[in-house]
């Protein structure tokens, strides 16, 4: 029994030797980090989700939020018991080999390349709304007239592109995490002040009803990508000066996503019902200074948010392309640029030749982010850990029946509504 419980506590102590290189973000910056992984569209599209299952979908809310919380703490795990372990790919690697890596590396970038091109697309559209006669001249040259929403898609690009360059493994891209989870709670009051200040209320038509059975599979994939990042918190735990103190930061930043979420879920189903639109922005009034605040600040959500979730994306491509001595001791910027630009451009392409931007997040909510934040964490801990106890073998695989569930049936309403 003594060297059982020794064994327990080996396979569970932190093993990061002293000489290890660390990251310099601060505690704070990382929590800021780690909550605006979180917190980003879902913000807008939860009020939808809220009203398609009704308020006993919030149990699912919560239990969606509390399996992947335990997921990013197995994550957490898996860094701590191997020191050459850095990225989501490092994890992988180490816990299925280079096939696995390549496959998971397909998975994870995937879904990060789609969810910036969705972010994209969603400042591309909200521009487009706001300045739809925006026009661009120098002299008697006109260079945009119209503001069609591509032209708004590269204008995002250009302003994105300062922070693409910053290599300093997200130490420096905190203070615009911070100003992406600041704009989130910036539209969570603006729109409770639109509730309380502009006649709106809180007792809409359809506000009342507890459950919608037709709409759970739709809640169900909205409620899953209000919880999608996991592949950027190896980023973050490389990013920090002291990573032993992870557990504690994924703790706080998904607790607080969990209530803004919860928050703006409610406020929004109150307020509207049934009447409820997929992004609760074009519900809010424009003529209302509160509405315009919350509009105008959603705005900020893509801008901020961008760079974080590719910054994963252009580690994985520098360190191929990159030596061991180059990219552990920051050497060669001008080729890690020239990958973070390339990458900028393919998304702003993309998203300017396929802006659909409803199908694009069903299809990262019911395929991507079940592999990336429920299966594959489970898969990595059963394969590089040897001992379980009972709790942890019932909880991962409870995790992987329930995350192969809720893919099934999201990738088939999503297939379904692209059909009618």
């Amino acid at each position: 029994m003594e060297n059982h419980d020794q064994h327990e506590e080996l396979m569970r102590t932190p093993l990061i030797p002293t000489d290890q290189t660390t990251g310099s973000s601060s505690f704070l910056k990382a929590c800021f980090n780690a909550t605006n992984a979180l917190l980003g569209i879902g913000l807008l599209t939860v009020p939808y989700a809220l009203s398609s299952g009704g308020w006993l979908s919030l149990f699912l809310f919560l239990a969606v939020g509390g399996m992947t919380l335990y997921t990013a703490l197995l994550l957490n795990e898996c860094l701590n018991s191997d020191p050459s372990v850095r990225t989501y790919l490092d994890i992988a690697e180490r816990a299925l080999g280079t096939k696995g890596r390549t496959f998971v590396s397909i998975v994870m970038n995937s879904e990060l390349y789609m969810v910036a091109i969705g972010l994209l697309i969603l400042e591309g559209d909200n521009l487009h709304k706001l300045f739809p006669n925006f026009t661009i001249k120098i002299g008697t040259l006109i260079l945009m007239e119209g503001g069609g929403m591509q032209s708004f898609v590269v204008m995002t690009g250009l302003i994105i592109l300062p922070s693409m360059l910053l290599t300093d493994h997200l130490s420096i891209l905190s203070y615009v995490s911070a100003t992406g989870v600041f704009s989130c709670l910036i539209i969570l009051f603006s729109v409770v002040c639109v509730g309380l200040v502009d006649g709106i209320g809180f007792n809409a038509e359809g506000s009342s009803i507890m459950l919608k059975a037709d709409g759970i599979p739709t809640a169900l994939s909205l409620y899953i990508v209000c919880f999608a990042g996991h592949p950027v918190i190896p980023s973050i735990y490389s990013s920090m000066a002291n990573p032993r103190q992870l557990r504690k930061v994924l703790v706080i930043g998904f607790t607080v996503t969990a209530v803004v979420y919860m928050l703006m879920a409610t406020a929004g189903y109150l307020m509207y019902g049934n009447e409820v639109e997929s992004q609760i922005t074009l519900n809010l009034p424009t003529k209302s200074v509160s509405g315009e605040i919350a509009i105008y600040t959603t705005l900020m959500i893509p801008v901020s948010r961008y760079a974080l979730m590719m910054s994963p994306v252009a580690e994985g491509i520098e360190k191929r392309v990159l030596s061991e001595e180059d990219y552990y001791y920051k050497k060669k910027k001008g080729v890690r640029w020239l990958i973070r630009l390339a990458l900028l451009m393919s998304t702003v392409i993309v998203a300017c030749l396929f802006p659909h931007f409803e199908s694009l997040m069903a299809i990262v909510g019911s395929i991507f982010v079940v592999l990336a934040s429920f299966l594959l964490p489970c898969l990595f801990y059963l394969r590089m850990f040897s001992y379980f106890s009972y709790l942890d073998k019932l909880a991962i695989w409870g995790i992987i029946v329930f995350g192969l569930l809720a893919g099934v049936v999201g990738t088939y309403a999503s297939i379904a509504n692209l059909i009618v």
